[in-house]
């Protein structure tokens, strides 16, 4: 099985789910907090891959739901400025496995990517599951 560098907003429950799931069919987890975490753009750059900045961005984040980030108005190098002074504006999890990194956790692109438990609920573990109209999960301390 592999080890996960997984980096989480702590107390975030999606992501506390996401690493039993991952913890359920034998891997290691190792929580980071992305909140904390000293990224620089080009290592953040590198969990994105190909994909399109939008997808780059946290849609629960505060800032996006008010409407003061634009993520599809952004290019590159404007979205990781704000991500880096921002790091609530990430997508999370971001998720490292023997050098290969990647965003988000969507359950099938994990599954074929590293495994996970075949008899796990599919579910959306990305979308808040508080609700775009809740306030905030508090930041908890790593």
């Amino acid at each position: 099985m592999a080890t996960v560098v997984f980096y989480e907003k702590p107390g975030c429950a999606n992501n506390t789910r996401q690493k039993v799931m991952l913890a359920s069919a034998g891997h290691t987890v190792l929580a980071r907090s992305l909140l904390t975490e000293k990224w620089e753009a080009p290592r953040l750059r590198t969990f994105f891959g190909a994909l399109p900045v939008v997808e780059w961005f946290n849609p629960s984040a505060p800032r996006i739901t008010s409407g003061e980030v634009r993520p599809g108005a952004l290019d590159e190098s404007a979205a990781l400025a704000l991500m880096l002074a921002d790091p609530l504006l990430i997508r999370r999890p971001l998720m490292e496995v023997d050098g290969l990194r990647r965003v988000g956790f969507d359950q099938e692109a994990v599954h074929r990517w590293i495994g996970l438990a075949s008899k796990m609920p599919h579910e959306n573990l990305e979308a808040c599951s508080k609700g775009h109209d809740a306030r905030p999960c508090p930041v908890v301390a790593a």
